[in-house]
């Protein structure tokens, strides 16, 4: 029941059941990329995702950011994007978490540089 509901209501977890009866419907499946997420197309030409986990912006890679957002590419012929050695993978923002990137990983760093004038 609470599933259900969630699924009803909630559309920060995944895909609402208003998104999946659109999907179902109207939606071709174009592709996956290496998270899960799946690209969809309507035939009037929008385009969607549906999150593999938590919904997040910075889960889409390069290679579907620009077939999400219209830009035309290379890539949009070819949805597997030669890497080279020294390019990195992708992976989502951090930020807000405890694997969030420091410059200097000192502990003392991170503490306040002022103090509060209240007590």
């Amino acid at each position: 029941m609470l599933t259900l509901f969630k699924k009803i209501f909630i559309w920060w977890n995944q895909d609402t059941l208003g998104t999946r009866i659109k999907t179902i419907l109207t939606g071709k499946l174009v592709g996956r990329d290496s998270f899960g997420n799946k690209y969809y197309e309507s035939k009037s030409g929008k385009r969607w995702v549906t999150y593999s986990d938590e919904i997040d912006a910075s889960k889409i890679p390069i290679e579907w950011y620009s077939w999400i957002h219209f830009i035309p590419n290379k890539i949009e012929k070819k949805h597997e994007l030669e890497k080279y050695d020294w390019q990195k993978s992708h992976q989502h923002n951090l930020t807000g978490t405890d694997k969030a990137y420091y410059p200097n990983k000192d502990k003392n760093v991170l503490k306040k540089k002022y103090k509060s004038w209240k007590n």
